[in-house]
């Protein structure tokens, strides 16, 4: 049997385990620069707040009814989430736990023996709430596919189910077929969900379960739909997989705080953005022979609508493979010299790194001295600096100082459970 573990709200209850007098409040998260809503509470669902919306459309609801706003703090969410991840790994064993998202994983069950599998998603359910007070659902099914259903239909009516369903039957698995739309299929968007109702008059998960798989091969995406069916049917067709350790291309990226013009601001952030991209790379013992800078103006139109102009981007490809932070920052300041307008507005950059090989193959350079041939103990030094003391307390000149370029966070919460000066308090 497949298990998925779901975080109820994720966001929101990380915010609500500090400040308990938030339970059953409505709460809301914002997403970078507070531009959109992120994370909504059951509450704040039902006050008719929207999820993605911008901020300033429902500010209005918000503040009329008081919802609590928070920007948001993924330093918080990101350790909280390893605990729970970590909780996972405790009660079923690492093999057995496949992390799918910050606020999900998926769980193989043991299959020996007699299991009340309720009992079970209700003992985990537990034991997750008691070690690290965050609130999950979870579904339980013979299929990845059929216990995101599951999951979905907890998450549905909590109170009814315990936040816990299982279909561990044909009547059970049928019944949930039939009631779930053929867009809450995992899997399946919206666009090709209306696609597939008004073409072919699939409406349900159980209409589509009927389908052959010739059909699925033709019109439903080859072996991935193939795959769909057969998981919709009980048949296992997803594997559990591996947590990815080792990324293939790292990325750093951020809105800014507000629109930029100068290019001395633009090279600042990108500079920033390329030491966190690096320090990723060396994190996984990784060096990229790649790098990539884009860059995405605001266009005005009519003096009064803004809107994101087309993404401007360029690349170089670098002689020899490195994770040096200085060695990538250069490259990345000449791409933004190449890139910037003087007459455009920036509301957004990024860096990303690729072309990604380990840097136990780099060889070194037989006309450089050995003391700059050393440089990857300078980095090991500087990223021990900065993980001890945190707020990257050594940094590159090139990434500036007063950084007026930095995104909005004017509603985010303390960094409880990673900065020793922001630690919770109790009087």
């Amino acid at each position: 049997m497949k298990a998925i573990i779901d975080c109820n709200s994720f966001y929101c209850s990380c915010e609500r385990l500090f400040r308990p007098e938030l339970d059953d409040k409505p709460v809301v998260v914002l997403s970078n620069n507070d531009g959109c809503i992120i994370s909504r509470s059951d509450e704040a669902k039902s006050l008719g707040v929207p999820m993605a919306g911008p901020y300033f459309m429902a500010k209005p609801v918000i503040e009329k009814y008081g919802v609590t706003t928070f920007s948001s703090n993924y330093n918080l969410y990101g350790d909280l989430s390893w605990r729970v991840m970590e909780t996972l790994r405790i009660l079923l064993g690492k093999e057995k736990v496949e992390v799918y998202s910050v606020d999900e994983a998926f769980l193989e069950l043991e299959e020996k023996g007699e299991h009340d599998w309720r009992q079970l998603g209700l003992a985990i359910r537990e034991t997750v709430e008691l070690w690290t007070g965050i609130k999950v659902s979870i579904g339980i099914a013979p299929t990845k596919v059929l216990s995101k259903m599951a999951n979905h239909i907890a998450k549905k009516d909590k109170a009814g189910t315990q936040c816990v369903v299982v279909l561990d039957t044909s009547e059970k698995i049928t019944a949930a077929l039939q009631n779930t739309p053929v867009n809450e299929i995992w899997g399946i968007g919206a666009q090709y969900a209306q696609k597939l109702t008004e073409m072919y008059a699939v409406f349900t998960a159980y209409d589509l379960s009927l389908k052959p798989p010739q059909w699925a091969q033709k019109h439903l995406g080859g072996v991935v739909g193939i795959r769909l069916i057969k998981e919709l049917r009980g048949q296992e067709a997803k594997q559990m997989g591996q947590e990815l350790t080792v990324k293939k291309m790292i990325a750093s990226t951020r809105m800014f705080g507000s629109p930029v013009k100068k290019l001395d601001d633009i090279k600042e952030a990108v500079a920033t953005y390329t030491s966190k991209a690096a320090e990723k790379l060396r994190r996984q013992k990784s060096a990229a022979n790649t790098i990539s800078v884009f860059v995405v103006p605001k266009e005005q139109n009519h003096h009064t609508y803004f809107r994101h102009g087309p993404t401007l981007s360029g690349y170089t490809r670098l002689a020899i493979a490195t994770s040096a932070t200085h060695e990538l920052i250069k490259p990345a300041l000449a791409l933004v010299e190449r890139l910037y307008d003087k007459t455009k507005t920036y509301k957004k950059a990024g860096v990303m790194l690729s072309g990604l090989v380990p840097d136990t193959s780099i060889q070194a350079n037989l006309f450089e001295t050995e003391t700059h041939n050393n440089k990857r103990m300078l980095m090991e030094a500087l990223d021990n600096i900065n993980f001890a003391m945190r707020d990257d307390m050594v940094k590159f000149a090139a990434s500036g100082i007063t950084r007026n370029w930095k995104m909005r966070q004017e509603l985010r919460s303390p960094r409880y459970s990673t900065r020793w000066e922001e630690i919770f308090e109790v009087k």
